[in-house]
């Protein structure tokens, strides 16, 4: 199986997210509670950015981000990994995704910038599509995983953009590459689906 971005972070930053997953299930925490926790640090970098205050909102995510990739960590160090945990997870980030997005469209659209209101749109439709285009491909026995700029590599664009106060730049980055990743993964499938046909094909003419 190819392995993604947020596989070879988690790899590569594994030194670090294991002790510090393993201290929080000591104190008692659990992964949904951390998973939950990330989501708030979102909904007050949303706070933030809805008022105008970009970079504080982007500092904010900049350090949320982290305690939220820890919640899988927890999971597998305490045995429990679970199609459950997976699901609160994957749910909780795109409510996270799409919370700063909304803050920031509301920002653009409070400050007249109607440009970067559809283009913000664009971001927040084409994250949705990345990961609805890989469930719906899951659903049907398939994989869809590949693609230009997953939720790892969203973060790494919409976080330092918001601390350096360059929001704009981050959305329109975002808009372009998330929904051409949504296409990149619609067309891995497609190729996928072709392949089963003609595989069926194949033994449906020798068996004939």
């Amino acid at each position: 199986m190819r392995k993604t971005f947020t596989d070879f972070l988690r790899v590569t930053f594994k030194w670090f997210l294991d002790p510090i997953g393993g201290f929080l299930n000591r104190i008692g925490l659990t992964p949904n509670s951390v998973t939950l926790l990330g989501v708030l640090g979102n909904i007050i970098a949303a706070f933030f950015i809805a008022r105008g205050q970009i970079m504080i909102g982007g500092i904010i995510i900049l350090i949320a981000w982290p305690i939220d990739a820890l919640d899988g960590t927890m999971a597998r160090l305490r045995g429990e990994a679970s199609d459950w945990g997976a699901f609160v997870d994957s749910v909780s980030d795109r409510y996270s995704e799409l919370i700063v997005l909304g803050a920031l469209l509301y920002y653009f659209a409070m400050s007249n910038q109607h440009i970067a209101e559809v283009v913000t749109f664009a971001a927040a439709a084409g994250s949705i599509l990345v990961s609805y285009v890989k469930a719906r491909a899951e659903a049907q026995s398939f994989s869809a995983k590949e693609g230009l700029l997953t939720r790892a590599e969203r973060y790494f664009v919409l976080g330092p953009s918001l601390a350096f106060n360059i929001p704009v730049i981050g959305v329109w980055i975002i808009a372009i590459l998330a929904n051409f990743t949504a296409l990149q993964r619609i067309w891995v499938v497609r190729a996928q689906a072709h392949g089963s046909e003609k595989k069926i094909s194949a033994k449906e003419y020798k068996n004939a």
